[in-house]
């Protein structure tokens, strides 16, 4: 795949359908490397008349790893955090919005319809603010607002994720303990089973096993903290994708990332919980291209 400087740091991405058609910049979530959009959910995206991008986050994949700093305790930070205790990180929710910003003009690309998952919709988010002549529409998935009054991930999502770790860094204790977290969040309607989950971590290991990096994504979002301010900042056309099983980010964020985005929808997707089953993917692609393609009409 090509690799592209912007921001200072080395981006690795890749394209689907033709350049000449209107943009779909895809942002995934924390930990995630590009490959967790999937490729045949991208081309299916472009056959609906886009160019696609999916790209890897600073510290996931084969883009740029900051090697030089140490990674942060995620306990720590989350302690810190309930504590409103000050937390310094290595960089910030504002400084990856500003890598996706940083590879559409390395690309020679205007504008693009913005889409981010998770983490990555945080990053859209901060991208839609901050930088309105570049998004002809925003979609913010399986998302939050930021906001303090709205419920966590569920305890043993939450304890499995961020407060326990293989009990060996070999290949077959990550790929058992990233499967489990599969399907920790997965979809109660549209379950995945073992042997999907342990293909999806083990190709997800073989391509590139970082958990520096993680920890770095966590620091980033808990000092993002709460986005409301900027969100009422939006201009863009803007939709909100939430599942209404989601055991990681409850639908309140979700909701309360609509309610403050000015004249943002809010869809729920039952069944849906934090990922893309293949199942749901008609559901997705639907809203994703008919929402851009609204957009670029108005």
């Amino acid at each position: 795949m090509p690799q592209v400087k912007a921001n200072g740091i080395d981006i690795e991405y890749e394209t689907f359908g033709s350049s000449s058609d209107p943009t779909i910049l895809l942002i995934m979530g924390l930990g995630m490397q590009l490959i967790a959009w999937p490729e045949p959910f991208c081309r299916e995206l472009a056959a609906n008349g886009f160019q696609v991008i999916r790209y890897d986050n600073r510290d996931t994949g084969f883009s740029t790893k900051f090697d030089n700093v140490k990674a942060p305790s995620v306990p720590s930070l989350m302690i810190r955090s309930l504590l409103r205790l000050p937390i310094r990180v290595p960089y910030t929710i504002r400084d990856m919005a500003d890598d996706a910003i940083g590879l559409l003009d390395a690309l020679g690309i205007a504008s693009a319809h913005i889409v981010g998952a998770s983490m990555g919709g945080m990053i859209a988010q901060n991208l839609a603010a901050t930088y309105p002549k570049h998004v002809r529409s925003l979609a913010s998935v399986m998302s939050t607002s930021g906001h303090r009054s709205i419920p966590g991930a569920d305890p043993l999502v939450s304890r499995h994720l961020f407060l326990s770790t293989p009990k060996r860094p070999d290949r077959e204790a990550v790929i058992a303990h990233r499967a489990r977290a599969i399907e920790l969040i997965g979809s109660p309607a549209y379950p995945i089973d073992e042997e999907t989950r342990r293909e999806m971590a083990a190709i997800s290991f073989d391509r590139c096993y970082y958990p520096a990096g993680f920890a770095r994504h966590v620091g980033a979002i808990v000092q993002d903290g709460d986005r409301r301010d900027r969100l009422q900042k939006i201009a863009a056309p803007t939709l909100v994708i939430h599942g209404r099983e989601d055991p990681l980010v409850p639908l309140a964020g979700g909701i309360d990332t609509a309610t403050h985005v000015p004249g943002a929808r809010l869809e729920i997707i039952e069944g849906m919980g934090h990922n893309f089953p293949v199942e749901l993917w008609p559901t997705v692609i639907g809203l994703v291209t008919d929402h851009a393609k609204g957009s670029d009409a108005a």
